[in-house]
């Protein structure tokens, strides 16, 4: 009797492995965002004399090592542009830049490189 009353649970169980489940839809991911140039792009890379056509001439020059920065100063800001050798290219070129106000306190990088560019590079 009890077996009986286990077969018809069995048989609903085995049903339910018979079932048919369509694969979930794909959904087509985004294409990766675009890298848009930004305002440093122009700066980034740049050797010792791209970064004098673009500001003038620097008001500071300093080197430690295989390393040199490049400071040029504005009514707006200061600029330090860090240059330093590349692989398989022994020119040292700006791989960072920092930007502050006159009285130290930090301003943005991009809004300082603007203004220096128009302080007459050549």
């Amino acid at each position: 009797m009890k077996a009986l009353a286990i077969a018809p649970a069995a048989l609903m169980l085995l049903a339910g492995c018979g079932e048919i489940v369509p694969p979930p839809a794909t959904v087509a991911s985004a294409p990766p965002p675009r890298h848009a140039p930004g305002p440093l792009d122009h700066v980034m890379g740049l050797d010792a004399a791209g970064l004098t056509r673009l500001f003038g001439q620097p008001d500071a020059d300093m080197r430690e090592g295989n390393a040199r920065k490049l400071q040029f100063q504005g009514g707006a800001c200061v600029l330090d542009a860090y240059l330093y050798p590349t692989k398989g290219n022994g020119e040292p070129t700006v791989t960072h830049l920092d930007a502050r106000q006159p009285d130290g306190n930090p301003t943005d990088r991009a809004a300082c490189v603007a203004a220096l560019t128009r302080r007459g590079g050549k």
